[in-house]
């Protein structure tokens, strides 16, 4: 085999369909557009939704709920994570800085802090909230929970 013999696998290459060619490419007069309407037309393009003059689903079905503009999103990060981190790193203080590094946050997100898991470290957490038993779990062990 060499750059002379080259070619495409079997079955891979199509032949485009050339249409309105005249009738002895057995694609001319309608162009396989069928008779008269509008998608036979030139330029013709549907409405996106469009169901032939039936009233769309769309406009059958009620509207119902709403997206509240002012919701905040929030990353939950558990204490197994911290104390992941804690162990790993030898770290004393989780702030913004140390959960970007770790590829836990990115740099535009609010986290909070969730009570999943144990935590055995005595840790200065920085974070944006803290769930009831997370906080719980921080203090109990000697740790402080900082709220930005």
């Amino acid at each position: 085999m060499d750059l002379s013999n080259l070619k495409p696998a079997e079955g891979s290459v199509k032949n485009n369909k050339r249409l309105g060619r005249g009738q002895g490419s057995g694609r001319g007069g309608t162009s396989t557009r069928g008779h008269k309407g509008a998608k036979s037309r030139s330029g013709y393009s549907s409405k996106s939704g469009f169901e032939g003059g039936q009233m769309p689903i769309y406009r059958r079905l009620p509207k119902f709920g709403f997206k509240n503009i002012n919701r905040v999103e929030y990353v939950g990060i558990n204490l197994d994570v911290l104390q992941k981190i804690a162990e790993n790193k030898g770290i004393k203080i989780i702030d913004l800085d140390v959960l970007i590094l770790n590829g836990i946050i990115s740099k535009k997100d609010r986290y909070k802090i969730l009570g999943r898991g144990e935590l055995k470290a005595a840790l200065e957490v920085k974070a944006h909230s803290f769930s009831k038993t997370a906080q719980k779990a921080i203090e109990s062990n000697g740790g402080t929970a900082i709220k930005l």
